[in-house]
């Protein structure tokens, strides 16, 4: 079951024109204790209508404060109402801290970051870069932060401090695509050609242990290919996206399998929360449209493969998964799937999300 806590807003302050970073206390129990880059799944209802959505903690473990950073989307029902209604003694409901975009902290280790950010996802690599800082003092990290104009990036200021405080260990870089810089380099779009100069004339590509990268799906596609180019391993590259180029439903595969050949239905069980349910469902729908369908209060955020909100095991049977921008490999290994984006290929499937 989508268990949803009460949050109790403490603080909201803009961090630029359009964006906010919300303070958030628990009220009624729940687990937030988060781990860095984790992210926090909110549900509210407009006009009757439940909009659920995820943001990213932007508050690094020992900041002391549950925070998400919210920036306003042309036509989001969420983010303009966080951005102009939410205020301090509202509450707000949010499922427990969820996601995969972090490391493992180890005060005796010195290692190398290197994170990439785009506009709002620098929510997340904040949240990873002032933990390891406050947590690895043996560490550095380098930030190469892309925003339209000076105007557009967030926590500007904080992050000036970041420098400060941690002098010769933090080093940040800003790309603005309009506003010109001292250096032509740094002006642009993120991309790959732009990566290879950054490698060759700013970055020491040799020694980063681990990179991770969170931003618009183009933007990140291009980095991580080029970190591959330059010798990172999948295990080094830690992504997130916090939009898709695919917002709802996707197209299956032409020709999947069993697609034309066997029943349209499956029979599937569903576990939640140990409890199982049987039914029978169409082959054309997702597993969690049809698990909402049976009155299963399945968790979900995007319904777009982007967040793993939905994440469960598939214990018996076959789905097909058309798209996955939140699982890592060794997770899809062992049976998970994002619900959202599974659809039964065998006449009988067993799906567990209590794993």
């Amino acid at each position: 079951m989508a268990h949803f806590h009460d949050l109790t807003v403490t603080d909201v302050t803009k961090t630029i024109r359009d964006a906010v970073v919300v303070t958030l206390k628990p009220v009624n129990g729940g687990d937030f204790d988060f781990i860095q880059g984790q992210y926090l799944t909110f549900r509210q209802k407009f006009d009757g209508i439940e909009v659920r959505r995820s943001y990213s903690i932007c508050a690094g473990k020992d900041d002391g404060v549950l925070q998400v950073g919210i920036k306003k989307v042309e036509g989001g029902a969420f983010s303009t109402w966080a951005n102009e209604t939410l205020a301090p003694g509202m509450v707000i409901e949010a499922m427990e801290p969820m996601g995969s975009f972090h490391t493992p902290i180890d005060p005796r280790q010195a290692k190398n970051y290197l994170g990439f950010a785009g506009g709002s996802g620098i929510t997340p690599v904040l949240s990873n870069m002032k933990t390891v800082l406050a947590r690895e003092p043996r560490s550095t990290f380098t930030l190469v932060y892309a925003n339209r104009g000076v105007n557009t990036i967030m926590f500007r200021e904080e992050l000036e401090d970041l420098k400060n405080l941690h002098m010769g260990r933090l080093t940040v870089i800003h790309i603005l695509e309009s506003d010109a810089q001292d250096i032509d380099l740094f002006t642009g779009r993120m991309d790959a050609e732009k990566c290879k100069a950054l490698f060759t004339h700013w970055i020491d590509i040799d020694s980063v242990d681990t990179s991770f990268i969170c931003g618009p799906e183009p933007m990140m596609l291009g980095i991580s290919a080029a970190l591959r180019d330059h010798g990172l391993s999948d295990d080094q590259i830690k992504f997130e996206l916090f939009a898709s180029a695919q917002p709802g439903r996707l197209k299956r595969k032409a020709g999947s399998a069993a697609s034309t050949a066997a029943a349209k239905s499956t029979e599937a069980t569903i576990t939640m929360d140990g409890a199982s349910r049987s039914f029978t469902m169409d082959k054309d729908q997702t597993v969690l449209d049809a698990a909402l369908e049976n009155a299963l209060d399945a968790p979900f955020a995007c319904k777009a493969g982007v967040c793993s909100t939905c994440r469960c095991k598939v214990i018996e049977g076959e789905v097909e998964m058309v798209a996955n921008h939140a699982l890592e490999d060794y997770e899809v290994q062992q049976g998970y799937v994002l619900s959202c984006q599974s659809y039964p290929l065998t006449d009988r499937i067993v799906v567990d999300y209590d794993h």
